[in-house]
């Protein structure tokens, strides 16, 4: 007779067997099955038992687009301070702020930065990583009235004492960098949610420090970080300060970047 075939240690694969679906998800350990089946796409886009789910998509969309913008305006930092997970995080705020929307109908709400600037604040783009862990050194932020800049200011310190580098480091760079992002409403006519300003969302400046020795006492200093092209930002946009730190090791006069210990915070968001 047949015996029935038996898993003995751990089998990895992905792909259908029979009724149940094996598949992995992204950023997690593992591997995870599901049934086959649910409903077919023409159900989801037009059955009226999925209205409540067109609306949960349409809004999702949204909110993922501005978390792009916010992203895409400092892609310069991204893959050197950010986690695998930055694009669910950011889209979850989005949809926070998006949630507070009371003027338009479920569905279409806006996602209105401008008025929930609280929900950004203090956001880390590696969550395993918090700038407080590792830069302690006394600090401030501020900007100008037509918010076109900001300064990063640095009180005088003892790098050795108040960072926390990885081993290796020599030096190191303080970074200012600023990112306008609109809000974003629905647009009846294209079926998709728009910004608001499209001239001005995703407008961005990177500031970096000079390499600073972290075994020599630091004077302090002024990281001043100006859009550019002198732009009109309006109510409907968001200016979005970050501050973040990089390490180097220096070799006969070149700085070679470390792949760890690199942090990027919002600070701010005006």
């Amino acid at each position: 007779f047949k015996t029935m075939a038996r898993q003995k240690g751990l089998m990895k694969y992905v792909g259908t067997i029979g009724d149940v679906r094996h598949f992995k998800i992204k950023g997690q350990q593992g591997f995870f099955a599901g049934m086959v089946g649910g409903p077919t796409a023409e159900q989801v886009n037009s059955a009226p038992e999925f209205e409540r789910t067109r609306e949960n998509m349409n809004e999702f969309g949204g909110c993922a687009r501005a978390g792009k913008s916010v992203r895409t305006a400092l892609s310069a930092l991204m893959s050197k301070m950010a986690d695998s997970q930055v694009t669910g995080r950011l889209t979850s705020i989005m949809k926070k702020i998006n949630l507070e929307d009371g003027t338009e109908a479920r569905g279409y709400r806006k996602v209105e930065i401008s008025t929930q600037r609280n929900y950004l604040l203090g956001f880390e783009f590696d969550k395993k990583l918090s700038i407080n862990g590792v830069f302690n050194a006394p600090y401030d932020v501020t900007h100008t009235a037509g918010r076109e800049s900001a300064d990063f200011i640095i009180a005088p310190f003892n790098p050795a004492d108040l960072i926390s580098a990885p081993s290796g480091t020599t030096h190191f760079r303080l970074i200012n960098a600023l990112a306008v992002v609109a809000d974003f409403v629905y647009n009846a006519t294209t079926g998709t949610y728009d910004p608001d300003d499209i001239v001005n969302n995703e407008l961005s400046i990177v500031e970096y420090s000079d390499y600073i020795p972290l075994n020599t006492a630091y004077a302090g200093s002024t990281l001043t970080a100006t859009l550019p092209g002198a732009p009109t930002l309006g109510a409907n946009v968001t200016v979005i300060q970050c501050i973040g730190i990089e390490f180097f090791q220096e070799v006969n006069t070149n700085y070679y970047a470390l792949n760890s210990g690199n942090c990027l915070r919002i600070e701010d968001a005006f």
